[in-house]
């Protein structure tokens, strides 16, 4: 059995495993190579010439982290059944293995079933009866064995002699330290020396000796008796114990062995590699070491590059390098202790810069408001409104608007204020120092002074709005400009989802360059250079020549981190204005809150185009209280309603939306106005009627001209009267499209009254209703006046003349022909100026045009019912008797004669033939009536002769 354990060169039982299980266990210890260890070589303690020549005792710093043999103190099963241990020390594993290990359950095999008792019904039912069979056999059956028999004889004789032996000495806890079982032992009390007791004490110690001898003997004789029982047991193991001896001897030799040969490969394979590898760690750790640090200083930098920047109002690139440093601060460098109060003191700095971007852009929008309105410079400073623009949109402050409004107001106050200070210090007849206030020294100023400066103000407010304009399309540019760099951003998000092999491929170079020491942020913003780009940066950085990616100079304000040039995609935009910006990717804002922004700013375009008209409404207001705008005459008026006009058409082209507030103004002034043009004018045809006398008056040469301008389509009051127009001589008649027209002089003024109200309508388009409505009022007027005083005959109280002559009759007639012609042109006039919403008003000329002619018709009524009177008054006292022609006949030729001699030259002829006809149809009705009367009839008689 020796001999075959000690062939074999290298030990394989089973029994050594415990002894080679430390030794494999050991090489745990030398853990895999890691970032920034403390590499420490191993101490020689010999010559220095000899490498082997190494310490054998245990070193503190090469075996403080491996196992030795000198930690090995005993076996396991020895420590296990150590009989001195009264039980297992608790930290025998525990304080090598951990706390767990004792108490550790095991997990239950995923792999074993749960075994119940079910699993054995079935064995059970099957083995039960050979069970049986076997118990009953067992009892039938005697045993024959002889030695079992002699061996339970001996071991009951034993047993008998075992049990002679006190039950002291068998106890687990014997120990004759005790003195209650030293004295059950040894009974002192039968040795006493008293005398006389001697020999007994002497006998009783004898026999006492014997007693124990015999236990001991009893004990002797069973020990043997064991012995012998389990003698080949025992031979056994003394033969097993030289054998696993000469097989421990072999073991070490081998042990030893390949220990030197493990040695030698260790130091002539693994040693000098594991130096390289080491020394390139190293190396790395140093790179990465000293990139930290530039980084480090670099941050340490920060404050100072943004004070920099700040007073060079960079205020864009000092959020960009605040926003950058805070990511460095909490990626690559959190943790550090020493820039432990960098970011809450950014954050402040970035209050701050918000606090200036504000305050600046204040400054700006009043430097860029109140500078000189004679300046031509459109824009101030579009760089530095960009710059402030951008900072702002960076930083969220999305109401900055607001503040540029706020200093619109202030402008066009100021505008007002100075216009009015440099007019009034101009004009010699105000006193600055009696009348202190401004809105009272500009009340004292004649119509032309205070046209010349509301001329000036709208001027400096078209200025005003031009300038407004391009600051805030500027900026509105700057919001698109972000907007459509977020558009392109999603653009180029969602092309890049598309691409999952280029993603895959960016993936694999950002895990090569982060293991190769690089920065993560390094590789991500090298992720997306082209493959060639991406593997010459890293080599760039892994080489130990190369130089540090940042510049070392951190005073200039292009100097950022290493990850500052990467984390954040800029591209490059131009402003309208030629400005180039770059847009960072960080402006975190949404399509919708920058087109609300858009809008508002165009809101705030036309919120300065109301500010300027509410400004020039209370400029106007501020004149109009004493009712200066009422008393402009027409000419006045309607020069400044065309210049308020040209200024809100100025106002809508520059800012796009219609502002209704001077609109309004000016429609109330135009309101006031009509009313007192309408006054006017019917004030003025009421004195005219009521001095007329209704007979026919000259045509001057220059209402002649007017009526011709009319007939070639226009309708305009003639020019002042020139030297040719003065030496013509007045007409008889007023020539209308080649007819004659006899005419009062009231109806000649009327005429140009009518063709007043007309340029007054093309002068102010504003009023065509209210004018329309004025002018009907007028033509109504003149009709029932003259109605009342010819036809009702209050000329004769009014005037004082003596009878209404069918001369005033047939002249009152054509002057209200004269009206009807021109109600049509009018009435084109006015619908050419209309919405066709207001056509319904002009029905109001075809009332007057109805009026008119029922006028008219009355007249016509009029000269017949005189005729018709006279008739009747002649004809009642005709006789048929002779003179033939008789008296009555005569007179009535007479006085129709003299009829025709009145109305001939005043009305055409049709209308005299038509009234003539009338007047014949009458007089023969009159005639019939009188014949009837006197019983003439046709039957040839001397009366019949006589009529």
């Amino acid at each position: 059995m020796a001999s075959s354990h000690s062939s074999s060169p290298v030990p394989q039982s089973n029994s050594s495993d415990a002894f080679f299980k430390k030794e494999m266990d050991a090489t745990k210890h030398f853990r895999p190579v890691q970032s920034l260890p403390d590499v420490c070589p191993k101490e020689p303690t010999g010559n220095a010439g000899d490498p082997n020549n190494l310490c054998d005792s245990p070193s503190l710093v090469v075996d403080q982290h491996r196992w030795t043999i000198y930690h090995s103190k005993v076996n396991l099963p020895a420590a296990l059944n150590d009989p001195r241990l009264a039980k297992r020390e608790s930290d025998f594993f525990t304080k090598t293995w951990g706390v767990d290990f004792v108490d550790t359950e095991v997990t239950p095999s995923f792999y074993l079933p749960q075994i119940t008792k079910e699993h054995f019904a079935l064995y059970q039912q099957e083995i039960t009866p050979r069970e049986k069979v076997h118990e009953r056999c067992k009892n039938i059956c005697t045993p024959k064995d002889t030695f079992d028999r002699t061996l339970l004889h001996t071991h009951d004789k034993s047993r008998t002699d075992l049990e002679q032996v006190p039950k002291i000495f068998m106890k687990p806890d014997f120990a004759l330290e005790d003195s209650l079982t030293f004295n059950a032992v040894l009974p002192w009390s039968h040795f006493s020396t008293a005398g006389g007791k001697g020999n007994r004490d002497a006998a009783s110690s004898k026999l006492l000796q014997e007693k124990l001898s015999h236990y001991l003997d009893i004990v002797e004789v069973n020990i043997a008796h064991q012995i012998s029982l389990r003698s080949e047991a025992f031979f056994h193991a003394m033969t097993s114990q030289h054998e696993l001896q000469d097989y421990l001897r072999k073991t070490s030799q081998a042990v030893k062995l390949l220990r030197e040969k493990i040695s030698k490969i260790d130091e002539v394979m693994c040693e000098g590699s594991l130096r390289v590898l080491r020394l390139s760690l190293t190396r790395n750790n140093c790179i990465k070491a000293y990139n930290k640090l530039k980084l480090m200083a670099t941050v340490h930098q920060t404050q100072p590059t943004v004070q920099l920047l700040l007073s060079t109002s960079e205020f864009v690139g000092a959020l960009d390098l605040i926003a950058t440093t805070q990511e460095v601060l909490q990626q690559e460098l959190q943790g550090i202790h020493s820039f432990r109060h960098l970011g809450s003191q950014l954050c402040e700095l970035e209050k701050l810069i918000d606090k200036m971007m504000i305050a600046e852009f204040s400054t700006y929008a009043r430097n860029d408001l109140n500078r000189p309105l004679e300046d031509d410079c459109q824009i101030l400073e579009e760089e530095r409104l960009v710059s402030l623009v951008f900072g702002l949109l960076k930083q969220r402050k999305l109401n900055f608007y607001e503040i540029y409004g706020d200093e619109m107001i202030i402008t066009a106050k100021n505008i007002i204020k100075q216009c009015v200070v440099n007019t009034v210090s101009q004009i010699e007849e105000i006193d600055t120092e009696v009348v202190v206030k401004l809105a009272d020294q500009m009340r004292m100023m004649n119509f032309p002074q205070w046209f010349d400066l509301l001329k000036n103000i709208f001027s400096k407010f078209t200025i005003f709005l031009k300038r407004i304009k391009a600051t805030l399309n500027t900026i509105r540019s700057v919001v698109f400009l972000v907007l459509d760099k977020n558009q392109k951003t999603r653009d180029l998000e969602d092309t890049l989802q598309k691409n999952s092999t280029k993603d895959s491929t960016v993936d694999t170079e950002v895990a090569y360059l982060t293991h190769e020491g690089m920065f993560i942020s390094d590789a991500f913003g090298e992720g997306d250079l082209p493959p060639v780009a991406a593997d010459t940066t890293s080599q760039r950085n892994t080489s130990p020549n190369s130089e540090p990616c940042s510049s070392d100079s951190v005073s200039e304000p292009e100097c950022t981190t290493d990850s500052s040039s990467s984390k954040e995609q800029t591209s490059s935009s131009v402003t309208p204005g030629g400005v180039e910006m770059m847009i960072s990717d960080d402006m975190k804002l949404t399509d919708l809150e920058l087109v609300r922004l858009a809008n508002n700013i165009q809101e705030l375009l036309y919120n300065a185009s109301d500010i300027c008209h509410d400004r020039s409404v209370k400029f106007l207001m501020a004149r109009a209280k004493d009712g200066f705008l009422e008393k402009l005459n027409s000419n006045e008026f309607v020069a400044l309603s065309r210049l308020m006009e040209g200024f809100i058409l100025d106002t809508e082209q520059i800012c796009g939306r219609k502002s209704m507030s001077l609109r309004g103004a000016l429609q109330s002034q135009a309101n006031r106005f009509v009313n007192r043009f309408h006054e006017e004018r019917k004030t003025k045809l009421s004195l005219l009627l009521d001095n007329e006398r209704w007979k026919q008056a000259e045509v001057p040469a220059e209402f002649q001209d007017l009526v011709d301008s009319v007939s070639d389509g226009r309708i305009s009051l003639p020019e002042k009267k020139t030297a040719a127009t003065e030496e013509r001589k007045p007409a008889e008649f007023l020539i209308v499209e080649g007819k004659k027209y006899a005419t009062v002089g009231t109806v000649l003024l009327l005429i140009r009254i009518i063709l007043e109200y007309c340029q007054c309508v093309d002068n102010i388009p504003s009023i065509t209703t209210d004018m329309l409505t004025r002018l009907s009022d007028l033509l109504k007027y003149f009709n029932s006046r003259s109605c009342q005083l010819v036809l009702g005959a209050g000329a004769l109280q009014v005037v004082g003349l003596k009878t209404i002559t069918t001369k005033n009759l047939a002249l009152s007639s054509r002057c209200l022909q004269l009206i009807v012609h021109y109600i049509p042109v009018i009435r084109a006039h006015f619908e050419a100026r209309l919405q066709p919403k207001q056509f319904s008003m002009l029905r109001h000329f075809d009332h007057i045009t109805k009026d008119y002619h029922d006028h008219i018709a009355e007249i016509s009524a009029k000269l017949v019912a005189i005729m018709d009177s006279l008739f009747d008054k002649l004809l009642s006292k005709y006789e048929v008797k002779a003179p033939v022609p008789s008296a009555c006949f005569r007179n009535i030729c007479k006085q129709m004669a003299k009829m025709h001699e009145a109305i001939y030259d005043l009305l055409p002829e049709e209308q005299t033939q038509m009234l003539f006809l009338r007047i014949n149809a009458s007089y023969k009705l009159h005639l019939k009536r009188q014949l009837a009367h006197l019983n003439v009839v046709n039957d040839g008689g001397p009366l019949n002769g006589y009529v």
